[in-house]
């Protein structure tokens, strides 16, 4: 999991879904159905929630899928009020959204969210991430919560990661080598394939410590090498998020 940068809707959008909100007064329960009924505003909101996904349109809980749906973090069954608030919807795959979290929201004494919600919080501020092994470990409740609703410890998903990770140094050196020898279209073209592959999560851990005293040590020097090249701008090749080189982070 990785943070996300939510930006603000079209003011068009925006109305839109204000609008449907003040009629959910109206219509007390009927949250769940309104929403339904609202296939409009789900596509538009889709478009959004793709831009903000990592990757090629990746569920932001898992990282791995491909995302098809719109989750409501606080679920409607709990909060019909925030049906159609923009701060309350993520990109989410079918198994993650419909066999994971489902209406599952769990809290503390204080009512306060024990999920990680990655368009508000640094996720590695409650997770750890074993690269070697692929596996999360909790540093917090909400790390733990986040684990047990979203599945994240699944073997699946673990053996995932730590393939990614195989994939990442090989890519980044690969990199590395392009860089340094002036092929910069080609060099490019890897930093891009890099930041599109699933398990964004895997790459952003890894920019994360490339400063790190042991980085080099555990990543290889060529690896940190480039991880830098891949945050120069000279690397921005097409289609590349001129903001950095995962979802503008």
């Amino acid at each position: 999991m990785i943070p996300l940068r939510r930006e603000p809707l079209p003011e068009d959008l925006s109305a839109r879904l204000t609008a449907r909100a003040e009629r959910l007064s109206d219509r007390g329960g009927a949250a769940r159905e309104l929403w339904r009924d609202s296939r409009t505003i789900r596509r538009d909101l889709s478009v959004h929630l793709v831009a903000m996904a990592a990757g090629l349109s990746r569920c932001m809980y898992c990282g791995d899928s491909e995302g098809t749906s719109i989750d409501h973090f606080q679920p409607i069954a709990l909060a019909p009020q925030r049906a159609f608030d923009w701060l309350n919807h993520l990109w989410a795959c079918a198994f993650c959204n419909s066999n994971q979290k489902r209406d599952l929201y769990p809290m503390d004494r204080q009512g306060r969210a024990l999920l990680i919600d990655p368009t508000a919080e640094e996720p590695a501020d409650h997770l750890d991430l074993v690269l070697a092994t692929g596996a999360y470990r909790p540093r917090s409740a909400k790390g733990r919560e986040t684990i047990r609703i979203f599945g994240l410890d699944r073997p699946v998903l673990e053996r995932g990661r730590a393939q990614a990770y195989v994939r990442c140094r090989s890519m980044l050196r690969d990199l590395a080598h392009l860089a340094a020898a002036g092929e910069r279209a080609e060099a490019a073209a890897v930093g891009h394939a890099l930041t599109v592959q699933p398990f964004a999560d895997v790459l952003y851990e890894m920019l994360r410590l490339r400063a790190a005293p042991r980085a080099a040590l555990v990543f290889g020097p060529e690896a940190v090498a480039g991880l830098t090249a891949l945050t120069a701008n000279v690397l921005m090749g097409p289609g590349s998020n001129e903001r950095g080189p995962i979802n503008g982070r």
